[in-house]
């Protein structure tokens, strides 16, 4: 990325991250997005805060080219929260999109007035990595939360069997979850 369009991004940070987030809450019904941002209180409203936090790093990834651990770490933030909400895989990622309409319209004067196109669209290629990363995590945190409906499904039927009488001794290893983490 050129050292203009660099600058550019360092110095408009604030009103981008802004204008991201305020159409990230945008995807969420009329009445839930005044609440994310009206309630200011991190406890409160611990989405918001979230992310705040992750949009934030995500965009300094972007100016600093972050390793890939921090970038994906940031996006799980965003994305385990949105898979387990009633969104669709495109609606779950499609935040990650959102930062190109928040950069343009930030920095629309400035990009019309320099020629900075070439740089534009290397930071869009970026962005789209970005997404095909949020995406993969997005498959990540379903997969985990289809084990966890059948983790908990299994338990539900032996325990139904054990109360009948049909299964008399049941395996505790068998019933264990294989995930590798809790999900949220």
């Amino acid at each position: 990325m050129g050292k203009i369009l660099k600058d550019l991004l360092i110095e408009n940070r604030s009103a981008i991250l802004d204008r991201w987030l305020n159409s990230i809450l945008d995807t969420y019904s009329p009445a839930t997005a005044k609440y994310f941002r009206k309630q200011k209180d991190r406890f409160l409203n611990p989405v918001t805060y979230e992310f705040r936090e992750a949009i934030g790093a995500l965009y300094q990834s972007l100016i600093e080219d972050m390793e890939e651990d921090k970038i994906l770490s940031s996006i799980d933030r965003i994305v385990r929260v949105r898979a387990v909400q009633d969104f669709t895989p495109a609606e779950a990622v499609g935040f990650i999109f959102l930062l190109k309409y928040a950069i343009k319209e930030v920095l629309e004067k400035e990009l019309e007035k320099r020629v900075l196109w070439k740089e534009l669209l290397a930071l869009e290629v970026k962005i789209d990595r970005l997404a095909l990363l949020a995406f993969n995590v997005y498959l990540r945190c379903r997969e985990q939360l289809y084990e966890l409906r059948v983790f908990d499904i299994k338990n539900r039927i032996m325990g139904l069997l054990k109360a009948t009488g049909l299964v008399h001794e049941i395996n505790q290893e068998e019933l264990k979850f294989k995930g590798d983490k809790a999900f949220i």
